[in-house]
Parts: C-alpha cells; sequence; structure tokens
C-alpha cells in the first residue's frame, strides 16, 4: 500500500465488508513512516475471508493491495538474536562470549599467568 495511506482510510474502505475491530499501520522507528503494510482485525473470520476476496487487488492511493491472512514471522529474521555459524553450515553454534570489562591492561594479565 502506499505509505501515504491513513489508518482512517483503511477503515473507511473495510468497513463495506464489516466495523473493523482493530486497525494497526506500523512505522519504521528511524523515521516514523508508515512502513507499508497494515493490520486489520475482524471480529469474525467469514468477515475477514470477505474482505480478502473483495479487496484483494483493489486500488487504493495509487498502489494495489494485497491482502491476506496475517502469519506468524519465521525465527531468525531480521532483528538478530538468532542462531549463527562459527564452526561451519552444518553445525550451529551460539556466538562465543565477549569478555567482560575493559582491555586496559590486558597485557599484565596475561604475563601474570604464565
Amino acid at each position: 500500500m502506499s505509505f501515504d495511506t491513513t489508518s482512517e482510510e483503511i477503515r473507511t474502505l473495510f468497513t463495506e465488508v464489516a466495523e473493523p475491530l482493530d486497525v494497526a499501520v506500523p512505522t519504521d522507528r528511524m523515521s516514523g513512516r508508515p512502513r507499508g503494510f497494515a493490520f486489520v482485525e475482524f471480529a469474525n473470520a467469514e468477515h475477514a475471508a470477505e474482505a480478502i476476496q473483495k479487496f484483494d487487488g483493489y486500488e487504493l492511493g495509487g498502489r494495489r493491495l494485497r491482502v491476506n491472512e496475517a502469519s506468524e514471522r519465521p525465527a531468525g529474521g531480521p532483528g538478530g538474536g538468532g542462531l549463527r555459524s562459527f564452526a561451519g553450515p552444518d553445525r550451529m553454534a551460539r556466538r562465543p562470549p565477549r569478555p567482560k570489562g575493559s582491555r586496559r591492561n590486558a597485557r599484565a594479565r596475561k604475563r601474570s599467568i604464565w
């Protein structure tokens, strides 16, 4: 959808099927601009299915809408926190922990071990 489309425009459009319970337009953390998609929640699955059928491919704000049922994001996607490989592609391991504290006086600590 267009980045200029507001939640009220989306609510007005989807009210043709049924009154949405909630319309959420996620925004970018850095710029505060809409991210180009929205979530519309209906009271029952029949209204949601009807909205998908009616508005998939519908043009709003100069852009075609792709309307489908929301699904869970796969684990390990953008944002980090997932597993990373350090031992080759067939063996996954967590990143080794970094030593705590500053690196100051690291040479003296090494000498004290010997």
